[in-house]
């Protein structure tokens, strides 16, 4: 069964919650579908529910026995650690932010996990239990590579080697917990995603200078002025294997990215991504790195967030302080919503990308919902002997 939410609001950006089944049109790839599930969230409590007609099988996440409250309308969180790219500098300010994430979010009766990507080794699986929420906290700590790391890190066939792996194991970590995800079909679920974001070529004005500087000292200050007319070069400005694979470092991002937010919308998973620096200003006096080096580090690691929760129906938090006021908005959204689900008429696996739009009879009615969804790569049929 394909699940999407839906948030609907009038034009003073009030939540409308008298919608009714037969008020909504899905259309998949201009095909009208049949509404199987119909769901309406609000202020926490579940209201008009219309189950599926075949009960969904619940594999992957294994959820608790009971539930500590009377209803079913508490929502399931995702919280994402990514410890690998938090700077060690900002702990306590990254402490500060979880605390408020557990103080704004997480209410009585929603289901949490929360797992890093790196040395601060969370890994709790889904509960009620609050207390277990501030047990992680305490153990957080960033670990994110220095500008001045970056910089040491040596070149590989795709550019700084150690940034890429660490970019890997935090979308592959995200991606597991998105996939087991996929099983669990009406309730609203929200993926925290905490991160400093993502450049797979860093400072790469920085590394040529300073590559043209210590081809300098090595060659005795013969290398050629870049201010000049000389026509020579440098060592690194010549040589292919210096430059190799740098050229399609954004393309790769984008590539990773896509198979991120592909899985979170098979998943019907919001993803709201946070940059807990706040407000960047620019680089520390001991980290000699370019100004204009650094500010497009920032953007790019900031807009690679903004993709992640953008192509998933929820929205970034970055180069702000106001985190309590983002975080209440991430709190409506996900208090007041519909579920609505159906299953494909479209009976084509090899049509994986599917777009999905979704209609309301009413006027002046502002729709908030995820686009398309994109299916599995089927499996060839093993050759018969």
């Amino acid at each position: 069964m394909i699940t999407t939410d839906v948030i609907a609001r009038d034009n003073t950006g009030q939540f409308i919650a008298d919608l009714k089944k037969e008020d909504f049109d899905v259309m998949e790839d201009g095909v009208k579908q049949d509404l199987v599930s119909f769901v309406l969230t609000h202020g926490g409590r579940v209201y008009n529910a219309s189950a599926p007609p075949v009960a969904p099988q619940m594999e992957g996440i294994i959820l608790p026995a009971a539930k500590p409250t009377s209803d079913a309308a508490g929502r399931i969180w995702l919280i994402f650690v990514d410890d690998l790219h938090l700077d060690f500098s900002n702990t306590g300010r990254i402490k500060d932010l979880f605390k408020k994430i557990s103080k704004e979010l997480v209410h009585e009766g929603d289901l949490f996990g929360i797992v890093s990507s790196g040395p601060s080794s969370i890994a709790i699986d889904m509960t009620y239990d609050r207390k277990r929420l501030d047990e992680a906290i305490e153990k957080i700590s960033g670990a994110g590579l220095k500008p001045s790391e970056i910089l040491d890190t040596p070149l590989g066939a795709e550019g700084p080697a150690e940034v890429r792996y660490r970019a890997h194991v935090a979308f592959d970590t995200a991606y597991g917990v998105l996939k087991n995800l996929e099983s669990v079909h009406n309730r609203r679920k929200a993926f925290v995603y905490v991160s400093n974001g993502y450049d797979f070529n860093p400072f790469s004005e920085t590394r040529k200078q300073n590559d043209q500087e210590l081809n300098r000292q090595m060659t005795g200050g013969n290398s050629a002025d870049p201010n000049s007319g000389d026509t020579n070069t440098s060592a690194s400005d010549t040589n292919p294997f210096m430059q190799q694979g740098n050229e399609f470092s954004f393309a790769d991002l984008a590539s990773e990215i896509s198979e991120l937010t592909r899985e979170a919308n098979r998943a019907n998973a919001t993803i709201y991504t946070i940059d807990p620096r706040g407000l960047v200003g620019g680089p520390d006096l001991d980290q000699k790195v370019d100004m204009m080096d650094y500010q497009n580090y920032v953007t790019t690691s900031q807009n690679s967030l903004r993709v992640l929760a953008e192509q998933t129906g929820g929205f970034a938090v970055g180069n702000q302080n106001d985190f309590v006021k983002a975080l209440k908005r991430i709190d409506a959204e996900t208090s007041d919503y519909y579920v609505l689900g159906y299953y494909s008429s479209n009976p084509d696996p090899t049509q994986r990308r599917r777009r999905v739009e979704v209609k309301v009879k009413r006027p002046n009615v502002d729709l908030h919902y995820r686009t398309e969804y994109t299916l599995r790569p089927t499996k060839a049929p093993a050759a018969k002997k």
